[in-house]
């Protein structure tokens, strides 16, 4: 499988032979070389996709599907350690957290099995209606052909989060891993071939962007685009789809506020602060990091953030007790170098800001933290993407309110207080399509997950991520024995 895709079933050279090098981010060697997809090789596998959607694939019941389904798990939970490593390698996170993707990857893929059965059971279910000359029904039906253009930060967990419901309702898909992580989503391709998942239902074809993500997006015979990253590469996948009218979903940034109040426990919330905005180097959409303290209690809680931030052990994910590895890439590290540094010109750094002065190779950034930017400053309002928190106060829970919903992404939130109704008043206050209370980041397989505005608006997990590749027919018939007249 070196240098080759994954399409209609078979490990194939790309079609211009051309490679991209997977570099590992904590020692800048190249790890492997891969297979780049063109133009021409998303038309084979779209092309291979549409086959086995209207062929064996596509003829499957639930049941069947769910069994696929949970092979697949099987083998990823079989190969399970080397997965995790080759996450490490490949996109840099600590093993623990690549242990943990992988175990999640594969329960999502037998939650998704359970869902997948249990659509049997729903198709032509009653539709009471006013009418008794009619008998309706509803039917849930696969949407089609799907393009899944994922992102860098969690490989392979994102890849089970998107295929897995996606099987389950049956569709066939075309996965685009990023250029920078595609080995894990290769894995996965050589897992449904070890199943004997049924040719062309799922095709793995990495590439860049701009050329086979781009190819994917606007293809006619795609009937439905799912993407997550950045909001500008977002709006170029919506574009792309416009011409199509293709069924969207987008996963995109945020600047997720954090509202600490003071009477919340100072070292719980240094914990929960710290896993919102440092786990998997900042690199996560609904990362908390905008950092708003209740003044009363703002110096201390930064002051123990502070000594918290600077304790991190810091080393390539595979060393043991690293919290934090390096950044997935040399582009991602100078954006993230360079936005640190515009922020230091609008807001006071208290803590890291550089690269870890033991290393002189790969692409490691210290745990930083800023002190009360201004509400019109570029590092309070643009998503980093990197190890970097804002810390401002405020004195009220209006002002508090006020400052987190101030922004243009809507992905997610969080809010501490021993107070539970006013936990709860601000929680619903706040704009973001998820809100955690007294936690950050918790994310479950079983709990819809997606942001509002800029962040992008469809939900993934839960049914609602099943449903989102499924269409709802109405089919209604006329039961009386009274002959119809329309006039």
């Amino acid at each position: 499988m070196v240098d080759k895709l994954f399409i209609d079933g078979f490990w194939v050279p790309p079609i211009h032979g051309r490679t991209i090098f997977s570099i590992n981010p904590a020692t800048e060697d190249i790890i492997q070389s891969v297979g780049s997809a063109s133009e021409d090789d998303i038309d084979l596998a779209v092309c291979a996709a549409r086959r086995a959607f209207t062929g064996e694939w596509g003829s499957l019941s639930g049941y069947e599907r769910a069994c696929f389904l949970n092979m697949l798990a099987d083998d990823l939970e079989q190969h399970r350690e080397a997965l995790a490593v080759l996450e490490v390698c490949d996109n840099g996170k600590p093993l623990l957290e690549a242990q943990r993707d992988v175990a999640d990857a594969v329960s999502c893929f037998r939650y998704y099995a359970v869902l997948a059965r249990e659509l049997d059971e729903l198709q032509d279910e009653p539709n009471p209606l006013s009418n008794a000359s009619f008998d309706c029904r509803v039917r849930h039906e696969a949407i089609g052909v799907v393009g899944l253009i994922l992102p860098w930060n969690n490989p392979l967990l994102t890849a089970a989060r998107k295929v897995a419901p996606a099987l389950a309702a049956g569709a066939a898909c075309v996965l685009k891993p990023s250029e920078l992580t595609p080995l894990t989503a290769l894995q996965l391709g050589a897992a449904a071939e070890r199943v004997g998942l049924p040719r062309g239902a799922l095709n793995i074809v990495p590439g860049f962007g701009n050329e086979a993500g781009h190819a994917l997006g606007q293809h006619p015979g795609i009937d439905k685009v799912v993407f997550s990253g950045s909001v500008p590469t977002g709006a170029k996948v919506m574009s792309a789809a416009v011409s199509g009218i293709k069924n969207v979903s987008l996963e995109l940034g945020g600047k997720s506020a954090f509202i600490v109040f003071d009477d919340a426990d100072i070292e719980a919330a240094v914990e929960w602060v710290m896993c919102g905005i440092f786990w998997n180097q900042g690199q996560i959409y609904g990362a908390t990091s905008r950092l708003l303290v209740q003044r009363k209690i703002a110096p201390r809680l930064l002051e123990r953030l502070v000594e918290a931030a600077r304790s991190i052990k810091i080393g390539s994910g595979l060393e043991p007790g690293v919290k934090m590895g390096p950044l997935v890439g040399a582009e991602q590290y100078r954006k993230v170098m360079s936005l640190i540094a515009h922020g230091a010109e609008e807001a006071t750094l208290v803590s890291g800001g550089g690269r870890p002065s033991c290393f002189s190779y790969g692409y490691f950034v210290e745990p930083t933290i800023f002190d009360e930017p201004d509400s019109d400053s570029f590092i309070w309002n643009e998503d980093v993407f990197g190890p970097v928190l804002c810390v401002k106060r405020f004195n009220t829970e209006a002002q508090a309110i006020s400052y987190a919903n101030d922004r243009r992404y809507g992905f997610a939130a969080a809010v501490m207080s021993a107070d539970p109704e006013r936990a709860a008043r601000v929680a619903n206050a706040l704009r973001a399509g998820i809100v955690w209370v007294n936690c950050s980041q918790p994310s479950f397989i079983e709990a819809p997950r997606g942001g509002a505005r800029h962040s992008g608006g469809r939900r993934a997990l839960g049914g609602n991520g099943l449903a989102d590749y499924l269409e709802v027919k109405q089919v209604t018939r006329y039961v009386s024995n009274i002959p119809w007249r329309w006039y």
